[in-house]
């Protein structure tokens, strides 16, 4: 059976992510993006399914730095919503419950139900180890915030679903490869990923992307960040619409590579279908 890795415990919305993209596959938890992606390069995994960006919490900012040098090949993307729900062991009541334990950011996008009920919010390393961990206990007042997999996984009952304060809450992932799998320049909807870094003079990224506006490309996301602890070395994490065959967007990267000091194609991948 093929197998696709991601980092957390069995449960985890990764997992859950996983699942729903490749419902015939095995899913191995990894304790880190690096293991995970460990796991892909060694042969462990077929695929890897790693998160790059929240709709509320933003990006995640260590795949950012971990996919440039990874050697591993972005060939799709998943969108997976997130739909939180408050777990507790068997017979517990709502009424009941006195700390409902979960990642620190899962805990603040339920922050109606934590005044709702009244309970102590209590931070721990993930949402499938946080369901884990009360199961383990099976104390009735203890709950936590956690995925309709983990309560499945680990035996616990759901109090109550859908207790995100934000219905658009999504996580969208990059599905990652060891091989390049482009896809031909006439496939319809594609999306392109790389990272560039500009020269450190003046407009130098006004005329890195002047390109991509002239040419009519699309860009749907850009992200910088520093790198080896330079303020004056940034790098840019770039997706947008096309094949870099395509003369628009080929000639877009022609023009960011006359003012950039490195341009790194990460790959390019059908558009996700809830995009």
């Amino acid at each position: 059976m093929p197998t696709i890795a991601f980092q957390g415990r069995p449960g985890a919305y990764s997992d859950l992510a996983c699942r729903n993209a490749y419902p015939a596959w095995a899913t191995l938890a990894c304790e880190s993006f690096e293991a995970a992606m460990d796991a892909l390069r060694e042969g462990a995994a077929d695929l890897a399914m790693l998160p790059c960006e929240n709709s509320l919490a933003g990006r995640v900012p260590d795949i950012h730095h971990l996919l440039p040098d990874s050697g591993l090949f972005v060939i799709g993307e998943h969108f997976q919503r997130v739909e939180h729900c408050l777990l507790a062991p068997q017979g517990a009541s709502l009424a009941g419950i006195r700390r409902i334990h979960s990642h620190a950011v899962a805990l603040g996008q339920v922050r109606r139900l934590l005044r709702e009920i009244g309970a102590e919010a209590v931070v721990e390393a993930d949402t499938a180890g946080a369901a884990q961990m009360v199961a383990a206990w099976g104390r009735p007042e203890e709950a936590a915030i956690a995925s309709a997999l983990a309560a499945e996984i680990y035996g616990l009952a759901i109090l109550r679903a859908n207790v995100e304060d934000a219905a658009h809450n999504t996580t969208r992932f990059y599905i990652m490869a060891r091989e390049n799998r482009t896809p031909p320049p006439e496939t319809a909807g594609l999306k392109t990923t790389f990272v560039f870094r500009v020269r450190n003079v003046p407009a130098a990224l006004y005329k890195a992307l002047g390109g991509f506006a002239t040419n009519g490309v699309n860009m749907t996301k850009l992200e910088s960040y520093m790198i080896d602890g330079a303020f004056t070395a940034t790098q840019f994490l770039c997706d947008v619409e096309g094949h870099p065959a395509q003369p628009a967007l080929a000639r877009a990267l022609e023009e960011l590579a006359f003012f950039s000091r490195e341009v790194r194609l990460l790959g390019v991948y059908p558009a996700g279908s809830k995009r």
